[in-house]
């Protein structure tokens, strides 16, 4: 039968309506985007999916918000992202990485990680501060961790690490290593948690190396490399033979200097085990037990003893140390002398400084006897 002009609109009405329900039906799925904002990026390890966070009441999902500096490092944040991977795996659980490239991008990376629901969002780093403080208190019901900083709320773990009783150890090595009396120090950006790694890694060289001085430059970023390689070879050019990094990615520069400067010079960085980097120059590394901490943290929301505060770690409680491997070469001289350094610092009898001004009134005790 020959259908009527009205009969057929009459059937398209009935088709867009009938399309219309079937799409109210399967509501809109809500994820972290591929792309928040310019320049920013999520990558998921193997054990998530294409799915959204939202897919599943009991699946876990841990997201991790970097600062403007990412991945790439070879440290702080590869090492955090570790961590994370690690306990995604472990916990059966989805993980998520939000790279920032600027300042601007925190908060809104952090409150997309808290509206898609997330077990656990870790922000990584001190530049972070002021922005989850904001979307934590904004989220009360979402579950906060912070690295290298504290945030006064009832949500947030406040994970930070009393880095320089490390990097005292190193100085001590660096110290009872140099054959000329001028030691390096490469930092990123001169912000607290850089400044307490230089300075306890300053008292542990005058400690054991009175004669000897110790430069400091400041490159500005954790993310140059050149200017790191600028800054370590400068150092080097003036008559320092071992340099100390704590910059991030700007310190795989000055690990780049070390190499092409060859034999007769040292270096050694912060964070992780980086000797592959160069390793006929390379002394033991002072670590920081992030990846145990986001670890520990990512465990504890799963198994439901999740609680807000602050933690510090240090070498008591094995937040802190040195890299094996390059320790146990190290002359057994040397290492007398770093282990009792190490025991004095546990007992409280010593109290590397924090700030140039504690640096400036440090006095240690006699490491020799």
């Amino acid at each position: 039968m020959k259908k009527t002009p009205f009969v057929l609109s009459i059937l398209l009405v009935f088709s867009l309506v009938l399309a219309a329900c079937s799409a109210a039906a399967t509501p809109a799925a809500t994820a972290i985007p591929t792309q928040p904002a310019a320049a920013t990026t999520v990558v998921a390890n193997d054990a998530a999916t294409s799915a959204p966070a939202t897919t599943s009441s009991s699946k876990l999902v841990f997201v991790m918000v970097t600062d403007q500096n990412g991945l790439g490092d070879q440290g702080f944040n590869d090492l955090s992202w570790s961590g994370m991977q690690k306990a995604g795996k472990d916990l059966n659980a989805d993980t998520k990485i939000v790279e920032s490239s600027e300042e601007a991008q925190y908060v809104p990376n952090l409150t997309t990680a808290a509206n898609d629901k997330a077990s656990l969002v870790v922000g990584v780093g001190s530049l972070l501060t002021d922005a989850l403080e904001q979307v934590a208190k904004a989220n009360p019901n979402t579950n906060f961790a912070l690295i290298d900083s504290s945030v006064d709320a009832t949500n947030v773990r406040s994970v930070v690490f009393r880095q320089q009783e490390g990097s005292f150890l190193g100085g001590v090595i660096a110290g009872l290593t140099t054959k000329t009396n001028k030691v390096g120090a490469v930092g990123g950006m001169e912000i607290p948690v850089v400044v307490s790694w230089i300075s306890g890694f300053e008292a542990g060289v005058k400690a054991v190396n009175p004669k000897a001085t110790v430069m400091v430059t400041y490159a500005g970023s954790f993310g140059d490399p050149a200017k790191g390689k600028e800054i370590a070879t400068t150092e080097y050019d003036q008559g320092a033979d071992v340099i100390f990094e704590v910059a991030g990615g700007t310190g795989v520069g000055a690990w780049q200097a070390a190499s092409e400067h060859g034999k007769g010079v040292y270096i050694f960085g912060s964070d992780t085990c980086k000797y592959s980097l160069a390793p006929d120059n390379a002394l033991p590394d002072v670590v920081k037990n992030v990846d145990t901490a986001i670890y520990d943290t990512a465990k504890d929301v799963a198994n439901g003893s999740f609680a807000g505060g602050q933690q510090s770690l240090g070498l008591k409680e094995n937040g802190v140390g040195l890299c094996d491997k390059t320790y146990q070469a190290l002359p057994d001289s040397v290492k007398t002398i770093v282990e009792k350094a190490k025991q004095l610092i546990i007992d409280g009898t010593l109290v590397p400084p924090t700030t140039k001004d504690e640096l400036d009134k440090f006095t240690s005790p006699d490491l020799s006897k």
